[in-house]
């Protein structure tokens, strides 16, 4: 049988593979270095590294590939785009809050179609391919299909977002979705900010219903957009235009499908 995109989801796997070995073992060195970026936010030697480490593997095995990284410039012009966060949840890593994970994708044509997101301090990893299914490997080292939930009804859902500071900035902006995430978070059963990667993947297994953050990057959502829509999920933009564009920042909202018309209608413009 012939599995969509199987040598380059084995390729992924593999990539995520160097990279736990990397990131595992700086987290929580006591001579961890850490610096500050132009736009204030952190990045650590383990980021870099990583980076470059899987950038080395592409250029060695899919040298005709462009690659789009967090922290290096971009290289290479191809409709077949690697995309790559190799700590998402720095802040998280350099606390040491296990909450961290290294996101990669590939994007062909503008369209994410394999997704790898391997959290080794959770013990977790998700992975998709376009037409293939979405899985995770759990704690215990086994490895499951997933599926995103059925709830139906706002009032029974479960809502997870990172924080209140980006929220904080859209209000300031003067637009609706602020005031539309406070309605949501009213009508929601249940909201939690578990954050990051983990709050989209949530939703991808069943366990959150409704996930949603206004302001993105590209490398923050590629790898989640083949996993949210094998499990059966939407993820788009609050206006519900798709959520990877591969330039600037994005909004982003996950649900398990059921719930994302009522959703978009209160975050969208």
């Amino acid at each position: 049988m012939n599995v969509p995109w199987a040598d380059d989801l084995a390729l992924a796997l593999r990539l995520a593979d160097a990279a736990d070995a990397l990131t595992t073992d700086r987290f929580r060195a006591g001579d961890l270095q850490v610096a500050t970026k132009p736009d204030l936010t952190p990045v650590t030697e383990a980021d870099r590294r990583t980076e470059l480490a899987i950038r080395a593997i592409l250029e060695r095995e899919r040298p005709g590939d462009a690659v789009l990284g967090e922290e290096f410039d971009d290289t290479g012009d191809s409709d077949r785009l690697w995309v790559i966060d190799p700590i998402d949840g720095t802040k998280n890593y350099v606390r040491g809050v296990p909450v961290w994970a290294t996101l990669i994708a590939l994007v062909v044509g503008n369209e994410p179609v394999v997704g790898v997101v391997s959290a080794p301090a959770l013990g977790r990893r998700w992975w998709a391919a376009a037409g293939s299914g979405a899985f995770t490997r759990d704690v215990d080292g086994s490895e499951r299909l997933i599926r995103s939930s059925a709830v139906t009804r706002l009032s029974d859902a479960s809502l997870s977002y990172s924080d209140h500071e980006r929220w904080d900035d859209v209000a300031a902006s003067g637009t609706d979705s602020s005031a539309g995430f406070h309605t949501l978070l009213d009508t929601c059963w249940r909201s939690r900010g578990y954050g990051d990667f983990w709050s989209h993947l949530l939703v991808a297994e069943g366990a959150v219903d409704i996930a949603a953050e206004p302001h993105l990057n590209p490398w923050d959502v590629a790898a989640l957009v083949p996993v949210v829509r094998e499990a059966g999920g939407l993820i788009t933009r609050f206006d519900g235009t798709p959520t990877f564009s591969g330039t600037g920042t994005t909004s982003c909202v996950t649900t398990n499908g059921h719930l994302h018309h009522e959703v978009l209608a209160l975050l969208g413009p």
